[in-house]
């Protein structure tokens, strides 16, 4: 027995070791992504003193990333050799004194917290198999709260070395987005490496996740029969609460994945509990998914009954979807592994001569006739159902010649896979016929791009992806919305520019994809009623955020100063607001906007203490011209006379007193810092978020002349989101379908426009009403589930799920 302890011990260390070096090198790629990344960023425009906080962070990391990286290294093997922690020490570290954390700990934290969780995201199947290997191995509960294999040891560790390097943490949120993903396409290797190496010694080369699974004691219905079996047995409980998982087990042995986020995924080989998941509504993204995912998720070490609803609460419904997304391609990308010899997804390859030679007759046929099958040439011609029958029918013909021709189970494999998922996205009849007709055309396209690219299987972020899956979501369930308009002419134009370069991969997908993404925004905010909401929500988002803006800098100039409070008041309140309308109109340095600027300055030190006369005689002189400068710019605000003389009354009174004051005068020196300051004000402002900005429905509804009934503004109120919330809807995609429930009354809507500085978001519907949200009520809308995603799933996601599946119930297709 100690012999088999001590064995099984050096197993885990091995897969400690293996991963640990795996994770190690990606250091060396990581520094040189970032170097450039900081060079490109140094190359951007930008106000002076982002240009120079730029090149400072990029001399910064040429000094200090080689520490890092070496410190880093150092850092993960140290926690690799780190001895397992007690679960009694473990309790006592947990239950030791409290201590107030300082602001860079919690900055820390936070930075690491976020890495962690992309990590997470995106290995999740991985780190599960890993995970649970390794607790057969050692015969604990949980991994240990040091451990190197958590995704959180090692972005602490990562953040602890990058501030010891003394890198700032300003330069970290620069890169974060390149760190993020370089770390998390790397370490999915790493973690499948140590679970390769665990099977190859015999260690869970299957693993079924059922008895794993923790469920609420309402999970069993009590005394209704049968239902105790089924909860045993990997089925759904009827209360919705309980979780049901396929067997993790992949072809050939090893496929080995026990997914927990995800686990609803379609698995190649899955057996007779993935049959029952499928046949239960496993296989869609739906909401009553969700218990089964938790249920799923709790298998991975939390004892508590209530972990379904902390696991489901923990992140947003966006990161779930991309943890299902990533289950699917990691199932296809095991499928491939085992069932494909020589497929390699991490290298480019190139078509055989003899599937080239059929490729070149097919583009032949389609120059003369075969196009016409397809979708014909005519741009007013109007396609239906039959126009979709007769291209599918193509398709298939032009499949079966292909792999005919196909020289290696790899190509074979790709053209049938590809020739799978377009079967399902043309049999998806919520996209309108005249769509489905064009997205057939591109079936072949993708194909040469799949066998020259096998990334394409191993990547959500393949530009030929990436573009079906956008366009897809524009167009799902709105025929009357998108057939023969607007959206229909340049998704034509896109598959034709496509299908003129069919030799140039995956540069005319990303080309396509940008020119794409430019028409929506201009499509989306420039249609209807929209355009004028969008005209003028813009200005009131620069009008607002830069009277803050201003308001900060006033406050932060005059801190030091001796200035009576009622001419602060004015300040902050008034003439902030007057030079930010003044910007907006004429711009930061135009003529009036600088005299206007002055007139602050001029205000500071008319209202400061005068000891000497001729001070006093130069306030006097000038005071009729600094009194007619603040009433023009209260007149900009459209301040009527009597609220002017009001402010006016206020401002001469402390002139008055002013000269009759004790206090330390202002110097004419600082007077002339704070002018110069204020005619360059705009470089030292920051482009931080500004919180919520204030919004009048009356007001907008004026200065935009519609309809008041064509425009809802959602403003501030509610419940307070969460970070994670906030997050989501800065991430919404422009043309997604959303259902709105607002007041009650449910409308489908497109997210048309977001502004500049993410802080107004537009939902257009489809029968002409406008909703303006602003954001914190926009991510309270999300999480209250008052704004729900018509689609959580991709199109090319769901097309390989369905490929999967087929593949599932017929294996022998994949080569034959």
């Amino acid at each position: 027995m100690a012999a088999n302890n001590n064995k099984n011990s050096l197993l885990a260390s091995q897969a400690r070791e293996l991963f640990t070096e795996h994770a190690c090198r990606v250091l060396p790629l990581l520094s040189r992504a970032l170097g450039e990344r900081l060079l490109v960023l140094v190359d951007q425009p930008g106000s002076a003193p982002e240009m120079q906080e730029r090149r400072d962070g990029w001399l910064a990391f040429q000094a200090g990333g080689t520490a890092w990286v070496n410190g880093t290294a150092k850092a993960w093997r140290k926690a690799q050799v780190q001895p397992a922690v007690s679960a009694a020490a473990r309790s006592l570290i947990d239950s030791g004194k409290f201590e107030l954390m300082g602001d860079e700990v919690m900055e820390d934290k936070i930075l690491s917290s976020r890495l962690a969780l992309r990590l997470l995201d995106f290995a999740s199947w991985e780190l599960n198999d890993l995970r649970l290997r390794i607790q057969s191995l050692e015969g604990i509960a949980e991994l240990r709260k040091g451990d190197i294999l958590r995704p959180e040891v090692l972005a602490e560790k990562l953040v602890e070395q990058w501030t010891s390097a003394n890198l700032s943490r300003e330069l970290w949120v620069l890169v974060q987005d390149t760190i993020q993903g370089r770390m998390a396409e790397h370490l999915l290797e790493a973690y499948h490496a140590a679970n390769e190496f665990l099977v190859r010694q015999g260690v869970m080369a299957e693993i079924d996740l059922r008895p794993l699974v923790k469920r609420t004691p309402s999970a069993v219905v009590a005394g209704q029969p049968g239902s105790a079996a089924r909860a045993a047995d990997g089925g759904v409980a009827d209360t919705g609460t309980g979780a049901g998982t396929g067997s993790a087990t992949g072809p050939g042995g090893h496929g080995g994945s026990a997914r927990g986020p995800g686990s609803d995924l379609g698995t190649f080989g899955g057996g007779r509990a993935s049959e029952r998941a499928r046949a239960s509504g496993f296989g869609r993204s739906s909401h009553g998914g969700q218990a089964v995912r938790a249920g799923a998720e709790s298998s991975m070490g939390h004892s508590s009954p209530h972990d379904e609803t902390r696991m489901q609460t923990a992140t947003t419904p966006l990161a779930r979807a991309r943890m299902r997304a990533q289950g699917v391609m990691g199932s296809l990308k095991r499928l491939l592994t085992n069932q494909v010899a020589g497929f390699d997804d991490t290298r480019a390859s190139q078509e055989s001569p003899q599937l080239a030679q059929a490729f070149a007759g097919m583009a032949a046929a389609e120059s003369s006739n075969e196009r016409t099958v397809l979708a014909g040439v005519g741009p007013d011609q109007v396609y239906g159902q039959v126009h979709v029958e007769q291209a599918a029918t193509a398709l298939r013909q032009r499949t079966s010649n292909l792999k005919k021709a196909a020289a290696t189970s790899a190509e074979k494999a790709t053209i049938e896979i590809v020739a799978l998922m377009f079967q399902s996205i043309l049999a998806e009849d919520r996209i309108p016929p005249a769509i489905r007709v064009w997205f057939a055309r591109l079936q072949m396209p993708v194909l040469r791009v799949a066998i020259s690219e096998p990334e394409f299987f191993g990547s959500l972020q393949h530009p030929a992806r990436r573009l079906i899956d956008r366009m897809g979501s524009c167009v799902l369930g709105f025929d009357a919305e998108v057939s023969g308009g607007a959206m229909e002419a340049e998704i034509r134009r896109v598959v034709q520019v496509i299908e003129q370069y069919p030799e140039t991969g995956r540069r005319v997908f990303q080309l396509v994809y940008d020119e794409f993404q430019k028409f929506l925004s201009k499509f989306l905010s420039e249609n209807g009623s929209a355009a004028r909401v969008v005209s003028v929500a813009q200005q009131v988002e620069q009008k607002e955020t830069m009277a803050i803006q201003y308001t900060i800098e006033m406050r932060n100039m005059l801190n030091d100063m001796p200035v009576r409070e009622e001419i602060r008041e004015f300040l902050f309140k008034v003439w902030a607001e007057v030079l930010a309308i003044a910007a907006m109109r004429n711009g930061p340095q135009h003529e009036e906007t600088i005299t206007l600027k002055r007139a602050a300055a001029d205000l500071v030190w008319a209202a400061s203490a005068k000891p000497n006369r001729v001070d006093r005689a130069k306030v006097i002189a000038d005071l009729p011209k600094l009194l007619q400068l603040l009433r023009l710019g209260m007149s900009m605000l459209g301040t009527g006379t009597r609220e002017q003389d009001v402010h006016i009354k206020v401002i001469s009174d402390t002139l008055a007193d002013a000269f009759m004051s004790k206090t330390d005068a202002i110097s004419a020196e600082h007077i002339e810092a704070m002018a110069k300051r204020l005619a360059n004000l705009e470089d030292y402002l920051s482009d931080e978020d500004v919180g919520d900005l204030p919004l009048d429905t009356e007001n907008l509804v004026m200065m935009i002349g519609i309809d008041a009934s064509d425009l809802e503004v959602i403003t501030d109120g509610g419940s307070q989101p969460t970070e994670a919330m906030r997050a989501w809807a800065q991430e919404l995609q422009l043309g997604a379908w959303f259902t709105l429930d607002h007041n009650g009354r449910t409308s489908h809507v497109q997210f048309a426009w977001c502004s500049d500085r993410k802080q107004l978001h537009l939902f257009a519907s489809a029968d002409g009403r406008n909703f303006l949200i602003q954001a914190r009520r926009l991510a309270a809308y999300l999480q209250a589930g008052l704004l729900v995603p018509t689609e959580e799933e991709a199109l090319t996601v769901r097309a390989t799920r369905d490929a999967l599946t087929k593949l599932d119930a017929n294996p022998e297709r994949l080569l034959g």
